[in-house]
């Protein structure tokens, strides 16, 4: 089994990745809000910079 395999998503498939993660990083984030509470900054900088170099290497091509 070659977990590395390069694969090949149709549009509506990775729509449905994205919603599922979605999903789940509420559910995380609502349960355990009392433990992400302390570094919430530090990920939301973290989203944001990850943001940005996406767009900007999107933006490029």
């Amino acid at each position: 089994m070659d977990i590395f395999k390069t694969r090949t998503y149709t549009w509506w498939q990775v729509a449905l990745i994205k919603i599922t993660l979605l999903f789940i990083g509420i559910g995380i984030g609502s349960y355990w809000a009392e433990t992400f509470y302390p570094i919430a900054l530090l990920l939301i900088v973290i989203g944001l910079v990850i943001g940005i170099y996406l767009a900007v290497i999107t933006l490029r091509k």
